[in-house]
């Protein structure tokens, strides 16, 4: 019997499926990907040759008022790598350079202290100072119109540095192509008003606005824009493994630095679909599978390669729920997808409501298949969102075989459904 792991919260899952039905799994060669060094190391070695611009410790020269943005706790950066390194460099290029972490919260809820402590590590914490971004209530600055016409409204801190740095990781992203680099910016550190833009359903709907595409996706070219505006200036951004562990670092300008570091995801994450009635896939695990709305992103990767009306099983934690009221309350209301696709498609672009371009997105996988929610949520808060909720994988895959009337329905596990591009 093929034994699969699958990530689930902070432990896994594992699971026997029936040889003669199973088609096998879809797995990023990033996980068997050996690199030549130390998750140290890597950082180091990409500090030490940036693309695009000089080191970091010769930009910092000069330079009083330095932000680095990092990302929250919904993203599992490696920041207890990373950080220490970037504040090294600043400090050897300035030692009294001011130094403010910026947390880019998007239109997330704030960070706890308990959430940056595990993601800095006690020291840093103590040390250093810590600001998180909120998209409604941080003193927020207008710089112009976006290339598609929407307003650029960015965090005044950002914009106020002498020298302005982020960290990050790369993966597949389902509307922006990739995550990493730009993002630090849009939607990292910008007003909501920006950010639902930037979202909007035309943009949502756009055949370039697709995992692993940047190249005409009217997201990613806004932006852009908006990171050069913000005057981003370097990057140090990672690809990590299926443990959470870097495994290649690029650093430098925002843009070439992280097409290096797309290049080297894509020829590892890359997949060729396998059609199946049934498959099963997850979040990646913490911290990603921490709330439903996150767990659309795993969905899509199912999406690619799930036949019609076949069956999605997705697992998820879900220990904070659903992880957007107005997500959540969208679909609790609708019943018809077809009638909010619609509502959706009609809706003008700078009054685009909050999280409908992960509502748009979750109907297109519930229109092309049903899915059966393995998670720690409320089974009634499942059932608002159009699914069928289930407690174990055992359950799950009984539900989804009375659903195919095919007791011999085909299986494809995608055990990291945000670490791969199925083509």
């Amino acid at each position: 019997m093929p034994v699969v792991t699958f990530p689930y919260g902070k432990g896994n899952i594992e699971y026997d499926f029936p040889k003669e039905r199973f088609l096998g799994e879809l797995v990023s060669h990033m996980h068997h990907y050996k690199p030549a060094a130390s998750q140290e190391e890597l950082v180091r070695q990409a500090l030490e040759n940036p693309v695009g611009t000089p080191k970091l410790s010769v930009m910092a020269e000069g330079k009083d008022k330095v932000v680095i943005i990092a990302s929250d706790h919904t993203r599992p950066v490696p920041s207890k790598v990373i950080m220490p390194q970037m504040l090294a460099e600043i400090r050897k290029g300035n030692p009294k350079a001011d130094i403010t972490i910026l947390i880019s919260t998007g239109c997330h809820r704030d960070t706890t202290v308990d959430e940056l402590r595990d993601k800095f590590g006690p020291e840093i914490l103590e040390r250093e100072k810590i600001a998180v971004h909120n998209c409604d209530t941080s003193e927020l600055v207008y710089c112009g119109k976006l290339p598609s016409g929407g307003d650029l409204i960015l965090n005044k801190m950002a914009l106020d540095a002498d020298l302005l740095v982020a960290e990050g990781f790369i993966e597949p992203h389902f509307f922006a192509g990739f995550s990493g680099g730009r993002k630090s910016v849009l939607p990292g550190v910008a007003s909501r008003k920006t950010v639902i833009y930037n979202h909007n359903a035309e943009f949502i709907a756009h055949p370039k606005s697709r995992t692993g595409i940047v190249e005409g996706n009217p997201i990613h070219i806004d932006m852009l824009y908006a990171a050069r505006t913000a005057r981003l200036a370097f990057i140090c951004n990672v690809v990590i493994n299926s443990d959470k562990e870097v495994i290649y670092a690029v650093a430098g300008d925002c843009d070439l630095a992280h097409i290096e570091g797309r290049q080297f995801l894509m020829s590892k994450c890359q997949v060729d679909s396998v059609p199946a009635d049934i498959v099963v896939t997850t979040n990646g695990g913490y911290p990603l599978d921490q709330n439903i709305y996150q767990a659309v992103k795993g969905m899509t990767a199912a999406e690619a390669t799930v036949k019609k009306d076949g069956v999605i099983i997705m697992m998820a934690k879900s220990n904070d729920g659903h992880g957007g009221p107005e997500f959540h309350k969208t679909f609790a209301e609708e019943k018809n997808l077809d009638r909010m696709l619609d509502t959706f498609m009609k809706t003008p672009k700078d009054e685009t409501r909050i999280d409908q371009w992960q509502s748009q997105i979750f109907v297109r996988v519930l229109q092309h298949a049903r899915v059966v929610y393995v998670s720690d949520a409320p089974d009634e808060m499942v059932r608002d969102l159009h699914m069928t909720p289930a407690h174990s994988l055992e359950e799950a895959m009984k539900i989804a075989e009375d659903m195919t009337g095919n007791p011999n329905s085909s299986i494809v596990a995608i055990p990291d459904g945000v670490a791969v591009m199925v083509i």
